[in-house]
């Protein structure tokens, strides 16, 4: 493993327990330009994995607590009236950072939502006409909970997909909630970076270099075909997914200082890129049968070169 993310991860792991996959997950996301949707009851650290982990990367970090009567202009920015210079002027939002978090993003009706669709794809803001690009590397994290339905909005299928993983945490077991207590009673020492904006584009750099073959790539385009071709689904993972699963599969290569994916690579994360990418039938639904159980089915079946 690159060292620099083997020091990443102890380092969360001082104040974090139980997730140093989640970690190289979100390291992962961050060198393929990615982003990253975090699901998961209130309480289990979702904002300070968040947080802690934008420290350890000496970048540009903002937050957004979505709430109900959050307006688009409040994210990407505005014009205000300058009385002293009689002009307009544009006050740049929040979104122009390097790691936003997107905190409880289903309390925001859709219309303040899809005012990340812009920057999340294209890497860029419009204001009043005028386009913004945003600053390398950009990542959005966001956080939600599936638990409460009041005041919240499902994210529209067009935004989901602009998530290159969505991640389901749950409760911690009986060790890691211990290991929790007795982590609560020690005091922290001082947060340093580990990681430079320098470091995460030079890695997103060397993916380049990292070979795919053709065997691997048809494995990608059957597992993803595969889905959507199932009896329960009624809509299925686009291209883009696909481009995940490479993209995912050469980074995995990469920091584990390999210049090849190997089938092992192209799973791994699998149901983290899909599952949130498929649509299922009201009839399997209400059989019980979930997003995850299909997609683990597709890759025990399809053949790995």
């Amino acid at each position: 493993m690159i060292p620099k993310l083997e020091k990443l991860i102890k380092e969360v792991s001082k104040y974090i327990v139980g997730y140093e996959e989640i970690v190289k997950a979100l390291f992962v996301a961050l060198i393929c330009k990615g982003h990253v949707l975090l699901e998961g009851p209130p309480g289990i650290a979702k904002t300070s994995l968040v947080k802690l982990f934008s420290r350890l990367i000496n970048a540009k970090f903002r937050r957004i607590q979505f709430t109900p009567d959050l307006l688009p202009s409040d994210i990407i920015g505005t014009t205000i009236y300058d009385l002293r210079g009689a002009t307009f002027k544009v006050r740049l939002g929040p979104i122009f950072t390097n790691i936003l978090l997107a905190d409880e993003i289903n309390r925001a009706p859709p219309k303040t939502q899809s005012a990340l669709l812009e920057a999340m794809e294209e890497r860029q803001v419009t204001i009043e006409g005028v386009t913004y690009r945003l600053e390398e590397p950009f990542m959005v994290i966001a956080t939600q909970n599936p638990i409460e339905q009041e005041g919240t909005y499902p994210l529209p299928e067009a935004q989901l997909d602009r998530f290159l993983f969505k991640i389901d945490l749950n409760y911690p077991n009986k060790t890691d909630e211990l290991r929790i207590l007795e982590r609560k009673l020690k005091t922290g020492g001082k947060i340093e970076p580990i990681l430079s904006k320098e470091d995460v584009l030079r890695y997103s750099e060397m993916l380049k270099n990292v070979f795919i073959s053709p065997a691997a790539k048809k494995y990608i385009v059957d597992i993803v075909c595969s889905v959507r071709e199932r009896p329960e689904v009624v809509w299925g993972p686009s291209p883009r997914a696909s481009i995940a699963l490479m993209n995912v599969s050469r980074a995995l290569a990469l920091i584990e200082g390999r210049n090849f994916v190997k089938p092992s690579d192209v799973n791994k994360y699998a149901v983290w890129i899909l599952q949130h990418r498929i649509g299922i039938k009201p009839e399997y639904e209400t059989e019980g049968i979930s997003n995850k159980d299909i997609i683990i089915d597709v890759l025990s079946k399809v053949d790995a070169p």
